[in-house]
């Protein structure tokens, strides 16, 4: 069986983190996690989901601060500025 070599770029803080994880799943090493990844793409037996990390929970005094300037905008206080377009809005940014 003739092979190739398949060269990635990356941190060496990330290939520590997912040879750590490799080896903690059951895998004899990175290599092989590489390896087992790259037949299920192959074969088109891969599905890839992306999942929303935990929301930030704000401090009691941020959510002061946002809750002041909701009720700002709400209430009239805010001085906001609309525009009917990004041609527009870009005139204004840039003076």
């Amino acid at each position: 069986m003739s092979r190739t070599i398949l060269q990635v770029p990356m941190s060496p803080t990330l290939r520590k983190e997912a040879e750590k994880q490799a080896l903690a799943q059951g895998f004899s090493s990175l290599q092989e996690a590489v390896r087992v990844f790259l037949q299920k793409l192959a074969k088109g037996a891969l599905g890839i989901t992306f999942e929303e990390e935990k929301a930030v929970q704000l401090s009691p005094k941020a959510i002061k601060r946002y809750d002041k300037i909701i009720d700002d905008i709400d209430s009239g206080k805010a001085k906001l500025k609309t525009f009917e377009n990004v041609s527009d809005l870009m005139k204004y940014l840039n003076k």
